[in-house]
C-alpha cells in the first residue's frame, strides 16, 4: 500500500483530488493527532479516517453505532481490496474467532466495532495484544444527552484514551450545534483534539414544506409526479402511522416495507436488506430507521409529521442524495403534530432542564416551517454557519409565500423582551404585549411598561407565530437554563434601529400549488444515452447479484452517469472517472468497457462498439470456447460469457452450445430454480448456493439468458 494519501485515494478509491478539509484531517491524524469532524453527510468523512488506517502501521479500529452500518461499509471496503471485518452479535462464534485472530495476525487493515461489543473485557484484552493505527468515533453525536440519537455506551469511550493514551483518536458527525460539540470534547476526551468543521450545507437537496390537509394524497401526488421508481424514506411519528402509511403505499402500487422497533429483529433487517439490494423500495418508517444507511441514491425523504428538532430534520433528510445528485426533501405539517410532540415531551420522565430543551427545540423546528425566507439559510444558522445569499433551491426561494409585514410587531416583540429584562419566555411577553392584567404581571409590575397592551391587534396565535419566526431568524434567543427566557442577540439591532423590515409568513390554511416541472428531470435527453443508462445499471444488477451486495456497492449512479457522459473506450480512460480504484478496474473495467462498446457513440455510430461482443462471438463460431476467446483478446473469463449470455439472449446462439450441459443437468438447474421464492429465482448468487457450487456463476448467468429470452418472447413474467 503506498503511504502517499494521494496515491491511496486515487489507486484504492478511484479519485483524483481531496475535497474540502479531507487531507488536512488525514495529515493531522497520519501524524498521529486527535480530531473531531463535522462533515455534512456524503462530504467524505469515512475517508478522513480509511486513508489513515492504511497508510499507519496495524488496524484502524472503528466504533459504529449500528450492525446494518458496519456491514455495509466493510462489503464496500472489500469491493476496494481493503482487508475489513467487522465484530457483532451476527456472526457465529467461529468467525468472531477468525476475526479476532486476524486481528491479532495484523491482517486486517480495518475494524469496525459497536460500542457495546468494544467495551467488552474480552476485546479490551484484543485490542491491548494488537497494534492498533487509530480509533475512529463515528457517528459522534451519539454522545450528547441532548441529541435525538443518545447512545449511553458511547459516555465510556473516553476510556480509549485513558488506556491507549498514544493511539490517535478521531470523532466524526454530521449534525453537531455548538453545545453538542461541547459535549463531544467533553465526553470522549478531546480537549486537545483539532476540530475540523466542513460546513453543513447540502446543496443538491431541495427543501419543500406545506402544510398538511389531505398528507396522503399529497403524499402520493408528489411521489407520482416526481419520484416514480426511485428510493425513498417516508417518516412518521408512530409505529401505527407507518403500518398503515405502508399498508396504503402498497396499495397504490408503490414497493414499500414498514420499519419500527415494534417489528421482529428478522423482519426489521429483512425489510432494510431488501431497501438497500432492490432498486425503487420506499421504507417507511419511524426515526428507529436510517442512521447510518449508506444507500448513496436515495432521491426523496418525506415528513408526514413534523420532526422533534431540526437536529433530527437535518439528520433524516441528510439521508437523501448521499451521491451528490439531486434529492427532495420534503415535508407537510399540522398543528396537531405539534400538539402531539409538545405531550410527548410533557409526559417524558425528562427532568424540567431536558423538558425546556425539547421545548425550544420544537419551537425552533416550527418556525422553520413557518419561515418566508430561504430555508437552507436559516438550517444553516441553526448550526452556526452564515451563508451570505439565498440558495435558490428550496421552495421559499422558488415559489415565495404570502406574506405580511412583520417588522412593526417584530420591533414591538423585541422591545417588549428587553423592557421585561429579558428574564421570561413567550407567553409572558405575549400577555404584557396584550395587556393582559393578571395577578403575576401585576406583582412583577409589567403592567406598567410601556410595551404593555400595544399589541392587541394580533391574538395568541399570531403572537406566537410571531415568535417562532423571529427566533428562527436568529433575532432572539432561547435560554433553557433560565426557564425558556427570551434573550436578544446582537443581529436584533437593525431591527429595533429601524434600519431592516421583516417580512413574516402568513398562516394560511390553503393548499399549496404543485411545484409544476420535476425537481428531478430527466436523466437524458438523448435516448441512447438513456438506452446505455439503462444497459449499465442492468450490468451493475447483474453483478450485485452474483455477490449478493448492493448494486451501489459495484458502482454509485454517479459514476455509471460519468460513464455514459464519457463515453471511454478502453482501461485508461476508464480509470480516469471519478470513483474508479485499480481493483474496481480490475474487476469490472472490461465488462462496463464492453456494454459502453456496444452502445457506440452519442451520434449513434457503432463502428467501436459492433467489435467488442461481436468478435467474441465471430471467434466462438470459428470453434473456439470461452477460455480461449478469453486468451486470444486479452480478456477475463466473465467478459467472455456476458459476451456470450448476450448472444443467447437474442438468439445469436443456443444455450446448449456455449455451456456444454446435458440435458439432465440443465433439468437438475431448472428444479432447483423453482424450489426457489420467487422473487430470488432470477437472482445468481441464492441459485449457485442452491447447487452447492457444482455450477460455475458464468454457466448460470447464460442459463439465465436462454430463461430472459423465453420470457420475452412469450410474454409471461
Amino acid at each position: 500500500m503506498p503511504k502517499d494519501p494521494v496515491q491511496v485515494l486515487r489507486s484504492v478509491f478511484g479519485y483524483e483530488r481531496f475535497r474540502g478539509q479531507q487531507r488536512a484531517v488525514i495529515d493531522h491524524l497520519t501524524a498521529g493527532g486527535d480530531a473531531l469532524v463535522l462533515m455534512p453527510t456524503g462530504g467524505g468523512k469515512s475517508l478522513c479516517y480509511q486513508i489513515p488506517a492504511l497508510i499507519r502501521p496495524g488496524t484502524g479500529v472503528v466504533v459504529s453505532p449500528l450492525i446494518a452500518l458496519m456491514q455495509d461499509q466493510v462489503e464496500t471496503l472489500l469491493q476496494l481490496g481493503v482487508r475489513a471485518a467487522f465484530l457483532n452479535s451476527t456472526l457465529p462464534y467461529d468467525t468472531q474467532r477468525q476475526v479476532e485472530q486476524s486481528f491479532l495476525d495484523g491482517q486486517l487493515d480495518l475494524l469496525y466495532v459497536a460500542p457495546e461489543r468494544l467495551l467488552t473485557d474480552r476485546v479490551q484484552a484484543l485490542i491491548g495484544r494488537a497494534e492498533v493505527s487509530l480509533f475512529a468515533i463515528d457517528e459522534a453525536h451519539c454522545v450528547s444527552q441532548w441529541g435525538h440519537d443518545f447512545r449511553a455506551d458511547y459516555w465510556q469511550l473516553s476510556l480509549l484514551h485513558e488506556r491507549f493514551p498514544g493511539i490517535p483518536r478521531i470523532g466524526l458527525t454530521a449534525t453537531a450545534d455548538e453545545r453538542t460539540r461541547n459535549e463531544i470534547v467533553e465526553r470522549l476526551g478531546l480537549q486537545d483534539a483539532k476540530v475540523f468543521c466542513s460546513g453543513f450545507d447540502r446543496p443538491n437537496i431541495r427543501y419543500r414544506i406545506s402544510p398538511k390537509q389531505d398528507a396522503r394524497r399529497q403524499l402520493v401526488h408528489f411521489l407520482r409526479s416526481e419520484h416514480p421508481g426511485d428510493a425513498g424514506i417516508v417518516y412518521c411519528l408512530s409505529r401505527k402511522k407507518v403500518e398503515s402509511t405502508a399498508e396504503w403505499l402498497r396499495a397504490e402500487g408503490f414497493s414499500a416495507l414498514p420499519y419500527h422497533a415494534g417489528l421482529s429483529t428478522d423482519e426489521r433487517q429483512k425489510n432494510q436488506r431488501r431497501f438497500l439490494m432492490e432498486e425503487g423500495v420506499i421504507v417507511v418508517a419511524t426515526i428507529a430507521f436510517g442512521m447510518g444507511i449508506d444507500k448513496p441514491n436515495v432521491r426523496f425523504v418525506a415528513h408526514l409529521d413534523l420532526p422533534k428538532s431540526l437536529e433530527a430534520y437535518y439528520q433524516e433528510t441528510g439521508r437523501a442524495g448521499r451521491d451528490g445528485l439531486p434529492a427532495n426533501a420534503w415535508m407537510v405539517y399540522g398543528l396537531q403534530d405539534v400538539i402531539t410532540l409538545r405531550q410527548m415531551v410533557e409526559a417524558s420522565e425528562a427532568d424540567e432542564l431536558h423538558k425546556r430543551v425539547e421545548r425550544y427545540k420544537l419551537d425552533s423546528m416550527l418556525g422553520f416551517c413557518e419561515l418566508t425566507g430561504c430555508r437552507r439559510q436559516a438550517l444553516l444558522r441553526y448550526f452556526g454557519e452564515i451563508s451570505d445569499k439565498p440558495c435558490g433551491n428550496c421552495d421559499n426561494c422558488l415559489n415565495p409565500p404570502d406574506t405580511w409585514d412583520g417588522t412593526d410587531a417584530a420591533r414591538k416583540a423585541l422591545s417588549c423582551v428587553y423592557r421585561t429584562g429579558q428574564r421570561f419566555g413567550a407567553h409572558h411577553i405575549i400577555d404584557v404585549l396584550r395587556g393582559k392584567s393578571n395577578e403575576r404581571i401585576q406583582r412583577l409590575g409589567h403592567d406598567r411598561l410601556s410595551t404593555f397592551g400595544i399589541g392587541q391587534e394580533l391574538d395568541e396565535k399570531q403572537w406566537l407565530s410571531v415568535f417562532r419566526q423571529i427566533i428562527a431568524q436568529g433575532y432572539l434567543t432561547v435560554d433553557w437554563e433560565a426557564h425558556g427566557a427570551l434573550r436578544l442577540t446582537e443581529d436584533c439591532r437593525p431591527v429595533l434601529r429601524g434600519e431592516v423590515s421583516l417580512s413574516l409568513r402568513k398562516d394560511s390554511y390553503k393548499e399549496a400549488a404543485s411545484a409544476g416541472r420535476r425537481h428531478i428531470e430527466a436523466r437524458f435527453s438523448n435516448p441512447d444515452d438513456d438506452r446505455l443508462w439503462q444497459a449499465l445499471r442492468a450490468l451493475r444488477r447483474n453483478l450485485a447479484e452474483q455477490q449478493d451486495v448492493p448494486a451501489y456497492v459495484i458502482f454509485q449512479d454517479a459514476v455509471l452517469m460519468e460513464m455514459v457522459q464519457a463515453r471511454p473506450g478502453n482501461r485508461t480512460e476508464l480509470k480516469r472517472l471519478a470513483g474508479i480504484g485499480e481493483r474496481k478496474l480490475q474487476l469490472y473495467g472490461d465488462e462496463f468497457l464492453a456494454v459502453i462498446l456496444e452502445h457506440g457513440s452519442r451520434d449513434g455510430s457503432a463502428s467501436t462498439a459492433s467489435t467488442t461482443a461481436d468478435e467474441s462471438l465471430a471467434l466462438f463460431r470459428l470453434g473456439m470456447n470461452a477460455e480461449q476467446i478469453a486468451y486470444q483478446r486479452g480478456l477475463t473469463i466473465t467478459t467472455v460469457y456476458g459476451h456470450l449470455a448476450r448472444a443467447i439472449e437474442t438468439g445469436a446462439v443456443e444455450l446448449g452450445e456455449v455451456v456444454g450441459l446435458s440435458d439432465s443437468e440443465i433439468g437438475e438447474i431448472e428444479a432447483v430454480r423453482q424450489t426457489l421464492p420467487e422473487d430470488q429465482r432470477y437472482a445468481l448468487k441464492p441459485l449457485y448456493q442452491a447447487l452447492n457450487g457444482k455450477f460455475s456463476y458464468e454457466v448460470l448467468r447464460c442459463i439465465r439468458a436462454h430463461h430472459e429470452r423465453h420470457r420475452n418472447s412469450s410474454g409471461q413474467a
